[in-house]
């Protein structure tokens, strides 16, 4: 929802999270709230005036404090008019106003215009509805995720390409493609699961990268980078517009901050707009304080994308101020593409079938793995071990000096960019240090001999 804005004074580091949250919110197409929309009964007639509908919902809602408005951006689709409602916290009231009639056809809590179902996976998707240990679990995850998808790349692929005097099937297709007349057992399982990892391992690497851009702490890092470099996300000034106020970014905080301006004006706002060449789905949302300007701001996040935003006097009929999404610095861009299709938006419907099989494909790679960590425990000539044989230590003293040098670098590096890989791998070196020390002290110990007899 583009009421709140994400520039806001600064903040405690605990909500820097949902401060990126909110900029990748608000840029949802209305379509990405489609079930809530409530059908219109009369799609094709004449459409009353936006503010007549925004009067409706006022009427329907008179407790809280009208924010912003969704123009309906299909003929059946209804008008999404969002109230700011202190007792919410974060969340909002959106009540949904046939276009045609002025009939509210329902109201929903929502979060930056998504629906409560919605939310609830949303949620599960970012902390598994375990709060901040959930929220550190999968920055966690998503920190190792691309280590651990290029180490089984180069463990597969220098295992294939070693093969000697295997003539029938070249290393690529040995690489790409699991032998199917392998024999049952570890050796199919490996294959399956190898093989299925190849052919994920870029959108795993996508996936990664994307979803730690607009995490806790290493999505703090990364925004910071690109403001070092200028590279971030240009915010539209609201304020200041026509009061002679300091001229500042943005034109909501965070979590109900009461709104200003006439929702008469509503209809100039949209009017201006659309002569300006604001066109397709838009949000207009109201000032933040008395004498700032309205925002409409462009939602189409489908290919190709529209995020132009401008800055409106409606009484004076002027625009204040605009950004387009063409002078976007490149890696606002890159980094607002990659976000969108991330969450299955930038391509419709392809977007989301790829998503759907990378995460079938995914779960069937986790599962051969564990499979073939089974099949290789229940093999073992000894007794097997609860986790498997621990590897041989101290082979990076087998690496020269320089690479060990440059290594150790470029890991301290990402380790400082990407804080949760950064702690668990050195909470992990510390527990191999300690487990190497008690296995060199037990192998160095005398073995336990019988006391000598009385007189030798």
């Amino acid at each position: 929802m583009q009421a709140a804005s994400c520039t806001t004074p600064p903040l405690p580091r605990s909500t820097h999270r949902r401060h990126r949250l909110c900029r990748h919110r608000r840029a949802r197409s209305p379509a990405a709230s489609r079930p809530a929309d409530r059908p219109v009964n009369e799609p094709g007639a004449p459409q009353s005036l936006l503010s007549e509908q925004v009067a409706a919902a006022i009427a329907a809602h008179p407790t809280g404090t009208f924010s912003s408005v969704i123009p309906a951006a299909a003929p059946d689709a209804t008008t999404k008019v969002v109230f700011m409602v202190p007792e919410l916290g974060d969340k909002q009231e959106t009540v949904y106003v046939d276009p045609y009639t002025g009939e509210i056809r329902g109201q929903l809590v929502t979060w930056w215009g998504s629906t409560p179902l919605t939310t609830w996976l949303d949620d599960f998707h970012r902390h598994l509805h375990l709060d901040d240990l959930g929220v550190l679990y999968s920055e966690t995850a998503a920190s190792w995720l691309w280590v651990v998808a290029l180490g089984g790349l180069i463990l597969w692929c220098n295992r294939q390409w070693r093969i000697r005097g295997e003539k029938r099937r070249s290393r690529v297709e040995a690489t790409l493609l699991y032998d199917t007349a392998a024999a049952k057992g570890v050796r199919r399982t490996r294959g399956m699961h190898a093989a299925t990892g190849v052919w994920l391992v870029v959108g795993l690497l996508f996936l990664s990268a994307t979803g730690l851009t607009w995490s806790d702490h290493a999505g703090a890092n990364f925004t910071l980078a690109l403001d070092s470099m200028h590279a971030g996300r240009p915010e539209l000034v609201t304020t200041g517009a026509t009061a002679g106020g300091a001229a500042t970014g943005g034109h909501h905080s965070e979590g109900g901050a009461a709104a200003a301006g006439d929702p008469a004006q509503v209809d100039n706002v949209l009017h201006i707009a659309r002569t300006n060449g604001i066109t397709g789905p838009i949000e207009i949302g109201a000032p933040a304080e008395d004498g700032a300007a309205w925002s409409v701001v462009q939602n189409d996040n489908v290919w190709p994308v529209h995020f132009d935003k401008i800055a409106v006097d409606p009484v004076a009929g002027t625009v204040t101020h605009r950004v387009n999404y063409a002078d976007w610095p490149f890696l606002a861009k890159l980094s607002a593409l990659g976000i969108q299709a991330h969450m299955g938006y930038l391509f419709g419907l392809a977007n989301q079938l790829l998503l759907a099989a990378l995460a079938i494909g995914l779960l069937c790679v986790i599962f051969w793995g564990y499979r073939m960590w089974w099949q290789r425990r229940h093999h073992q000539r000894t007794a097997p071990r609860p986790v498997g044989a621990p590897l041989a230590r101290g082979a990076w003293r087998k690496l020269r000096v320089p690479l060990l040098i440059i290594g150790i670098l470029v890991t301290a590096a990402i380790g400082w960019a990407l804080p949760a890989f950064g702690v668990t791998l050195a909470a992990f070196l510390i527990l191999d240090i300690v487990a190497g020390l008690i296995r060199r002290r037990r192998r160095g110990a005398p073995a336990p001999t019988s006391p000598a007899p009385a007189g030798a």
